[in-house]
């Protein structure tokens, strides 16, 4: 039986009712460990809430640097998006939070710890691995596979038995998760694929139809791979992924909406809003157009579908992920410049690319011959063409033969 457990606090409905079921159930300590990551949220007012429903102790701890520079900016780098939509805003935070959830459990002499993800989601998986890696020693208790509370409706039944004061109600049923870098939706009406997102729902990124009138440009700065400025102003991480939050949020940029297939095994419906990473992604994948050589962006396409796997799947703390980002800082040390997007109505759209280390040549692409040789092509093809001639012409030699 533990003696002592950290939990991984939000003060949402899920975690807000495990500290009275910790109590109850083992008899336990509980310490709540509250992880900033950029929500703005009260979380001043969760741990005093934590407190309020049973917590010995609940810590707030500053993680949006950190966030930004050691999860977020490699996976950017990285160019990884699962499923072709999905900016894993989500995935990367949670072994973040499970890194500091297993320094504090060591730190105050902790035996367990406790998280609130469901037994069907990806997120109980992302908490463990974690675990497991930094401190395998630690008992890990995962209520949703204990309990016998089998909806949100139960839960928020057992928080009112409880007198725990919770935000959700049976009408506003939305599980939501965020961070500096995203919002997600899950649950609701969003259960059915059929239906589309209430407008409602949506708490971040204004309408497209709302937005302005008038189109904005902005330019995004990047130094090997990392974004560094916007429109010419070099800013630190948190500045500069709130700054384009705000641009890209007002002009109706970073809805996303998409059914997925969760590690688990389940297909699941989300909604996501990602304003500033959507403007990011966008102007990382155009200067790398410019700055990497054929081969190698053809190369990386394929290593960022499997880091993409990867972080979606919670193997951050792993071997192979760390091998990767040895590909790709070498891969992005020419991807230094800036691109400019223009934002009108929740559409984005290039209107530049520089860079000092950019491959394109106007005299090589223009339709001028001016540093061409023409004739060099020729040749060039006949080799090129060898894998399709030599069986054409060996089956003609076979039925002049036969002939």
């Amino acid at each position: 039986m533990p003696k002592k457990v950290v939990l991984a606090y939000s003060g949402g409905l899920d975690t807000s009712i495990i500290i009275p079921w910790l109590k109850e159930t083992y008899g336990c300590e509980v310490i709540a460990m509250i992880g900033d990551l950029g929500q703005r949220e009260d979380l001043e007012g969760a741990r005093k809430k934590a407190l309020a429903t049973g917590a010995s102790a609940a810590f707030v701890e500053d993680l949006r640097e950190e966030f930004i520079t050691r999860f977020i900016w490699p996976t950017l780098r990285a160019g990884a998006v699962y499923e072709h939509k999905y900016l894993l805003g989500t995935s990367f935070a949670r072994p973040l939070l499970a890194q500091r959830q297993v320094e504090l459990a060591k730190k105050l002499g902790a035996d367990a710890l406790a998280h609130g993800c469901t037994g069907k989601g990806n997120d109980q998986v992302r908490f463990e691995l974690a675990a497991k890696a930094l401190a395998p020693e630690l008992k890990i208790i995962a209520p949703w596979r204990e309990w016998t509370i089998n909806s949100r409706e139960d839960a928020i039944a057992y928080a009112r038995a409880h007198d725990v004061p919770v935000e959700q109600t049976t009408k506003n049923i939305y599980s939501r998760d965020r961070n500096i870098w995203h919002l997600s939706h899950e649950g609701g009406v969003l259960e059915d694929p059929a239906n589309a997102p209430e407008e409602s729902m949506w708490q971040w990124v204004v309408s497209p139809a709302t937005a302005p009138d008038q189109s904005t440009t902005i330019e995004i700065g990047f130094e090997a791979g990392v974004p560094v400025s916007v429109n010419g102003k070099k800013l630190g991480p948190v500045a500069l992924i709130e700054q384009l939050n705000e641009i890209a949020a007002a002009n109706g940029v970073g809805r996303m909406e998409m059914v997925e297939n969760r590690l688990v095994g389940i297909k699941s419906r989300g909604a996501y809003e990602t304003p500033g990473g959507t403007l990011l992604i966008a102007a990382h994948r155009e200067l790398e157009s410019l700055c990497l050589d054929r081969e190698t962006a053809h190369y990386q396409q394929m290593l960022a579908l499997r880091y993409a796997e990867m972080v979606y799947y919670g193997m951050w703390f792993t071997p192979l992920r760390e091998s990767l980002d040895a590909f790709f800082a070498k891969s992005q040390e020419r991807v230094t410049g800036s691109v400019g997007l223009t934002l009108f109505k929740g559409n984005l759209s290039v209107a530049s690319r520089r860079s000092p280390f950019s491959l394109y040549r106007t005299n090589l692409a223009s339709f001028t011959m001016t540093g061409y040789n023409p004739k060099d092509a020729e040749g060039f093809i006949n080799l090129f063409a060898l894998p399709i001639t030599v069986p054409q012409e060996a089956e003609i030699r076979r039925e002049a033969e036969a002939g």
